[in-house]
């Protein structure tokens, strides 16, 4: 799935196509080297799928002009992807999207100052999106709430005894909480019905909640010709993610054996790891719970007021969260 899912929602795709050329112009950075990097991040294959939400809801709402519509999509892109050129430090990530990352080709010094300055940007498009004192701290608690769940991930990095409640809790800032300010923006700038309003945030953070674990089922079962990036990468960096808390509990020495060498389990202990995960139910566990939550935003999404708009983002959320890549 690529951005040619947009074709089948011509509601938005007009739009989303003006806003890719809108956010290589917005980065401008004198660092040839780093911007040449950050423009290829940009135009490597992201679905935009933070901004193709956040224009979905506007359209339940009352005109806004044009400009002011596409700098609050760009801003979610745009801090989108300076959480991912940091994730790409955290992790030690070799490539992002097909592309070498910028952590990997000029250091991780660079890559922080690299993702710090696609902040600066994201809140400059913020700013351009609105004046409204509500909207703009908003952004600040989203960002917030984004970066106290990549903390979080790190405190539970080797971590042989996490719950299933940290992890839902991690994974409402790490990837939920742009969803849901996607969604909420999108209402909130073209001051939509307060139905849509009262439900945007819940949408987002189901289909949020929902889109990771998709991302961590791939990661244990995916095609990495299709996924982009290798298999089982979570695991080598000492993330343990919702296959594997699933299945731990019911075999804990046999995943012991190989998880206590943490940063220096080899490719076989990978593997073998794999197929604990497998073996013991991890894999379809994690599909079942992914399910109850791509069931939980597709009945709050039947509860907005009916049409074109509402069919729309029900198609989109069930192709997003049923995806092999």
């Amino acid at each position: 799935m690529d951005r040619q899912l947009w074709r089948q929602f011509p509601q938005v795709e007009p739009e989303l196509n003006a806003l890719q050329p809108y956010l290589l112009d917005a980065v401008n950075l004198t660092n040839q080297p780093i911007h040449n990097k950050i423009l290829a991040l940009l135009e490597s294959g992201g679905k935009l799928l933070r901004p193709g939400y956040f224009y979905l809801f506007t359209k339940f709402g009352e005109p806004v002009p044009a400009e002011r519509l596409r700098s609050g999509a760009a801003a979610l892109e745009i801090l989108h992807v300076g959480t991912l050129i940091h994730d790409d430090v955290i992790d030690a990530s070799p490539t992002r999207r097909g592309v070498r990352t910028i952590q990997m080709k000029y250091g991780q010094r660079n890559a922080i100052y690299a993702g710090d300055f696609m902040f600066t940007v994201y809140f400059d498009q913020v700013l351009k999106s609105t004046s409204d004192t509500y909207l703009i701290q908003t952004h600040i608690n989203a960002m917030h709430k984004i970066l106290t769940g990549e903390l979080g991930q790190m405190a539970l990095n080797y971590q042989e005894d996490a719950t299933l409640d940290a992890y839902l809790s991690e994974i409402a800032g790490k990837t939920a909480e742009l969803f849901a300010l996607a969604c909420y923006q999108g209402a909130m700038l073209t001051n939509a019905p307060q139905v849509v309003q009262d439900s945007a945030r819940p949408i987002g953070e189901a289909i949020g909640s929902a889109y990771q674990m998709l991302d961590d089922i791939l990661d244990y079962a995916g095609d990495p010709k299709k996924t982009k990036k290798p298999i089982l990468e979570d695991l080598r960096s000492g993330v343990y993610s919702l296959p594997l808390l699933l299945a731990m509990p019911k075999a804990k020495r046999d995943f012991h054996q190989y998880l206590k060498k943490r940063q220096d389990m080899t490719a076989d202990d990978i593997l073998a790891v794999r197929e604990l995960v497998t073996q013991h139910g991890g894999v379809e566990a994690a599909r079942q719970l992914a399910t109850e939550w791509t069931d939980r935003a597709l009945n709050l999404i039947a509860a907005l007021p009916a049409g074109s708009n509402r069919e729309a983002l029900a198609r989109l959320t069930g192709m997003l969260l049923k995806r092999d890549h």
